[in-house]
């Protein structure tokens, strides 16, 4: 059946309205469609897609029978001309007819009529032309417009509506805010077809898309099916719709099969609105689990609450048998006993369960699973939980049916250094060192990271060089020193030049600037599709650079060596093109160089129009990449006129702010001119959610008194979506706290629900962590809270450590009520340990004195990844390992691997005497020696694999890494140069004491020269070893290195040695390094050298706009809305601050 042409037309009358031109202004509605068909049609310009040739195009919108009287006045506004409009915008391609470029005959411009948009649907669903890909774009929005349209005529017959939605369908996918429009109202089928193009597109969206899309969907439901609404009670009086009664069941079978993966997204409350029949036949019939498919994390509170439900719909015995259906509620499901059949059921549901209380039921899982055998299958049966094996399970696993195991695990298996000792030694047997074929290693997956180093250093090339693949895989998961010794074996016979065109991945990243140098590379082809570290990358961009090979949109990863000096270098003819290819891979730009790239294209930019940003068109502000438009200065801010708004808004929705220092002055002008661009001249009170989404990442820079201004429901909304900002201003926190427990109540009133909504913002103040009650859910809280949040404060770690020992506590109090037992003191238990992980780092050391020896046995590994320990308790430990292993002097590598960080507990003496060898060092050296301890660890080492100073090559120094500390200044003199010249690289946090770190320097400077020769490679080759140079060399470092300078290293820089840095130097650190300044190094500059820091850490392009302007044009009556914005302008400004 043929779409219905008159439907069609009202479509036509939908997108001819939206696309005519108001008197005097742009209405946001044409402004928002010929938007989105930019966006889309721009993705079809960056995937390569021709532009339409005239012919197509014809074909699309030809059609000669629109009535007269149709006829809009301005033919410029029909649909054909506004296509090649914005065609034109996004593209001007030379090569097109020329037809396009031309004024459109007059004929043509009219041949647009009614029943033509049900012929291009059609004709775009068969067409496999890639050029239609821009005939889609445009009629994308014009559906989704009808779609969305509050009208009595938007009631289209089946047909006419899923050619609309199959229409539509990319404005989803693409557009983050047009979600927030969505049908008022969907009647009958209609509805079930709009859910399920909301299911499809559900990956695309973001959490508050996703919330959006659940509200518009209960609200659809109930106002459907139960003639009610969910919303508030209006308050003007409006058509007699009644409120749900809190009782209502509407979340039937229909809703639930309606809604798909958005029920992750559900309250507790909303589960309780589903009738028992209805949400057993669901479960049922198994649409749970294939409906939560690539669904979003569910909240603890309602995995519990569904696991509640389902459960009442089963006998006790029934339930285990369809645990096959759980699906993400597995992760919430406390099992009971179950035999090994049901265990590896449930284990395989398992698999993207994280949190500490599923790897306890893991693993009694694995034990029921493993108590009838240790065969292959048995083992495969585990999946990814194969690393939850004990030692003593391991070691009971035959080698064969090991071997065939890790050969279907792959290589992303995360082993313990102990499990990873065992599977080797169970590979090599006897013989450590044994030679081992290259089919044998690549068949260990995942185990090849714990190879001791003698066994690489024998690996032939030609074995495993022709396996690219399969060499990334083995090599992904090496410490550095084991890709050194590779590195070492793979040379074999092989040129350096074949070798490093051969090589990827980490083993690449391994390789010496020396190494690299020798490798003769002549030209761009040979390093383009690589992915080089910062050290390789900064040499490479200097070499293309001097072979006049520097083709920005070709270096990809070499990007990451540009420097400032080649960015001026480049012509103004050349420099938006730079610019573009630049932050095309915004993953290797770094701030210091996007700050350069921005200046170098502004100050191009106001070259060809002193005025430039006063009078910037819409075409030119989209010519300016997002990421560099947030380094435009504020007083350019101020001067950007109205009409470009739109596309400011558009980048600013989609910026990614963490190129922009956090106090650069520019982040408090964007959000200001965001705010004026959408308020269009109003005040705060008329933004609507809409809106707020529109202002992108910057919504997280907003302060609580601008917040205010806005009306009380997207106050609540806003809040809810900075629950997602990666960052928020430290002087914003308090006040926004506080606005959060006056829009949602007191936290300590909270529900479950409403914490897992919300608590990221909470959890920014640590004061509001320690005054969380101890609910009894409160501990599954925060633990699903932590698993969000990028970085964890002390506060939040603690309290969750408080939380699980008083559990832990309670209940042994209950089951010890009759003892006589009264103290108060908790001894960890392995349970408790095992699920802490880290966390125990905040027992006292009374605490863990407490432990018993068999606890102590079974979690030692756990106990000894743990860095931070305070000297009471690495005595406590230490003593714990001597109960538990016998004295030091017999103890065995296998132990040391296991007691990790807990030998720092052991003095000097018995260091000396621990069976440390290199391999094992890797694995210890994060724990935080001090100085005195290195040199006993080295004279352990040097003992157990008989070496000396002399015989040190690059792999050994650089497993050795900061323990190269504990050499003492005769054993550095005699280190062999060479190979110091090719492992200095690869060796990270080198920090001595003073003494030694002179020496270190000492050497560098006779194996690379004078430091004021040193390039933006070297020192980056360097790290910490630069802190060693004295006042003098440092003060003749080039300017351009000190960017290339480690974080570590900056900050340990002595305060004399840094108080000789000139302002162009402190100028070149880059905000990340002058983060990185300590108080005592500030305290040494002087007030020139304080400004030019700060002007390092804001990531300023040049000092303020000069304030004589004699120059300005006198104010005209053209432009009383130009006095009226700056006005409005500074008024946001002030309630920023």
């Amino acid at each position: 059946m043929a779409p219905n042409g008159g439907t069609y037309f009202f479509i036509l009358m939908v997108a001819g309205a939206a696309f005519a031109e108001h008197p005097g202004g742009m209405p946001s509605d044409k402004a928002a469609l010929k938007d989105i068909t930019k966006k889309l049609m721009m993705k079809c310009h960056s995937k390569g897609y021709p532009a339409p040739k005239m012919m197509l195009l014809k074909s699309f919108f030809n059609s000669s029978d629109l009535p007269a009287g149709d006829r809009t006045a301005d033919q410029s506004n029909t649909p054909l001309s506004t296509f090649l409009q914005i065609l034109n915008f996004v593209t001007v391609d030379t090569s097109r007819d020329s037809v396009i470029q031309q004024t459109m005959d007059a004929s043509e411009k009219m041949m647009w009529n009614c029943s033509n948009l049900p012929a291009m649907i059609k004709m775009m669903r068969s067409s496999s032309e890639p050029s239609a890909c821009y005939m889609k774009a445009f009629v994308a929005p014009l559906s989704w417009s009808a779609l969305t349209a509050r009208t009595e005529d938007s009631n289209f017959d089946s047909n006419d509506y899923d050619s609309l939605l199959w229409a539509a369908k990319p404005v989803l996918e693409d557009i983050p805010y047009a979600t927030m429009k969505l049908p008022p109202k969907v009647e009958g089928k209609n509805m079930k077809k709009m859910m399920n193009m909301l299911r499809e597109v559900h990956e695309s969206m973001t959490d508050d898309q996703r919330s959006e899309v659940l509200n518009w969907m209960k609200e659809q439901i109930t106002q459907s099916q139960f003639n009610c609404t969910m919303r508030p009670p209006p308050k003007e009086k409006s058509a007699p719709i009644h409120r749900c009664k809190q009782s209502l069941k509407w979340l039937d079978l229909d809703a639930l099969t309606m809604m798909g993966p958005y029920l992750t997204l559900l309250s507790p409350d909303d589960v309780d609105s589903s009738p028992k029949e209805k949400l057993c036949d669901f479960f049922r019939s198994a649409q749970f689990n294939s409906r939560m498919t690539r669904a979003t994390k569910m909240k603890p509170s309602l995995g519990k609450k569904f696991i509640q439900r389902i459960q009442e719909c089963f006998s006790e015995k029934q339930f285990p048998e369809n645990m096959d259906k759980l699906g993400p509620l597995a992760c919430y499901y406390d099992a009971p006993d179950l035999t090994p059949d049901l265990s590896k059921n449930l284990l395989a549901q398992l698999e993207d369960c994280d949190s500490p209380i599923t790897s306890k039921l893991k693993k009694r899982l694995i034990n029921s699973v493993m108590s009838n055998s240790s065969s292959a299958q048995a083992l495969l049966d585990l999946g990814s939980s194969v690393t939850l094996l004990s030692p003593k399970q391991l070691l009971a696993v035959p080698k064969k049916n090991l071997k065939d195991v890790l050969k279907s695990l792959g290589p992303s298996i995360k082993w313990t250094r102990s499990q990873l000792h065992i599977l080797v030694k169970k590979q090599l047997g006897d013989k450590k060192c044994a030679e081992m074929l290259g089919k044998d290693l690549m068949a260990l997956q995942s185990v090849a990271a714990g190879l001791p180093s003698c066994v690489l250093k024998n690996v032939k090339a030609q074995e495993i060089l022709d396996d690219p693949e399969g060499l990334r895989n083995v090599s992904k998961k090496m410490r550095k020193g084991q890709l050194k010794a590779m590195l070492q074996g793979l040379r074999g016979n092989l040129s350096t030049s074949e070798l490093v065109q051969r090589l990827q991945g980490p083993l690449l990243h391994s390789v010496s600037l020396t190494r690299l140098d020798k490798a003769n590379i002549t030209s761009l082809e040979e390093v383009e599709n690589k992915t080089w570290s910062l050290t390789q990358a900064a040499y490479l961009a200097k070499k293309m650079r001097d072979l006049k090979q520097l083709q920005y949109r070709r270096l990809h990863s070499v990007l990451q060596g540009i420097t400032c000096k080649m960015i001026d270098a480049v012509a103004d003819s050349s420099t938006l093109d730079m610019a573009q290819a630049l932050t095309d891979t915004p993953q290797w730009l770094s701030k210091v160089q996007a700050g350069c790239v921005a200046r170098k294209l502004f100050m191009t930019l106001e070259k060809e129009r002193s005025d430039y940003f006063q009078t910037i068109t819409e075409k030119e502000m989209d010519m300016i990449p997002s990421s560099l438009l947030l380094y435009l200065p504020p007083w350019n801010m101020t001067d950007l006129p109205d009409s470009v708004c739109p596309v400011f808004i558009d980048k600013m929705e989609t910026a990614n702010l963490s190129l922009l220092p956090p106090l650069a002055p520019s982040r408090p002008a964007l959000t200001q001119r965001a705010l004026l661009c959408l308020a269009k001249g109003e005040d705060l009170t008329g933004l609507t959610a809409a809106d707020v989404l529109r202002l992108g990442s910057l919504l997280c820079e907003l302060q609580p008194s601008t917040l205010r201004l806005m009306a009380p429901d997207v106050i609540k909304f806003s809040l809810q979506a900075m629950v997602s900002c990666q960052h928020i201003p430290q002087r914003h926190r308090t006040g926004l706290i506080q606005l959060v427990s006056e829009a949602f109540g007191s936290p300590s009133n909270w529900s479950s629900d409403t914490l897992e909504s919300l608590g990221p913002l909470l959890l920014l103040d640590e004061r509001a962590i320690s005054a969380l009650p101890n609910k009894p859910w409160m501990k599954d809280a925060l633990v699903f809270l932590r698993s969000r949040l990028t970085h964890t404060s002390e506060a939040l770690k603690r309290k969750i450590f408080d939380l699980t020992t008083t559990a832990s506590n309670e209940a042994r109090k209950k089951r010890a009520a009759t003892s006589d037992n009264t103290g108060n003191t908790v001894a960890p238990t392995e349970l408790v340990i095992e699920e802490l992980g880290k966390d125990n780092v905040y027992w006292t050391a009374a605490e863990l004195d407490m432990m018993s020896n068999s606890t102590f046995l079974a979690t030692v590994e756990i106990l000894g990844a743990i860095s931070g320990y305070s000297a009471e308790q690495l005595d406590v430990l230490s003593k714990k390992a001597v109960e538990a292993f016998g004295p030091v002097s017999q103890m065995t590598e296998s132990v040391v691997v296991q007691l990790g960080c807990i030998t720092q507990g052991f003095d000097s003496s018995d260091l000396a005497k621990l069976p440390i060898s290199l391999d094992t060092l890797e694995d210890i050296g994060h724990c935080g020696w001090r100085d005195s301890q290195m040199e006993s660890v080295w004279k352990s080492v040097a003992q157990h694999d008989n070496l000396t100073a002399q015989q040190l090559g690059a792999a050994e120094m650089v497993t050795l890494n900061r323990f190269i500390c504990g050499l003492n200044p005769d054993e550095i003199s005699k280190l062999n140069v060479d190979a110091f010249r090719d492992a200095v690289g690869s060796m990270d946090g080198i920090q001595c004491s003073s003494k030694v770190e002179q020496e270190l320097k000492n050497l560098a400077v006779t194996v690379f020269g004078n430091p004021s020769t040193w390039t933006e490679a070297r020192v980056s080759d360097l790290g910490g070893i630069v802190a060693a140079l004295s006042a003098t060399e440092m003060a003749s470092l080039d300017p351009a290195v000190f960017s290339f300078l480690s974080r570590s290293c900056v900050s340990h820089i002595p305060p004399d040695s840094f108080a000789v840095l000139s302002v162009a130097q402190l100028e070149a650190l880059g905000p990340d390094n002058a983060g990185m300044i300590t108080s005592e190094q500030k305290a040494a500059l002087k007030d020139e050298q304080l400004a030019a820091l700060e002007k390092a850490s804001t990531g300023s392009l040049s000092q303020s706009k000069n304030s004589d302007n004699s120059g300005a044009p006198p104010l005209s009556m053209e432009g009383i809305d130009a006095f009226m914005k700056p006005l409005l302008f500074l008024l946001v400004g002030f309630l920023l601050l």
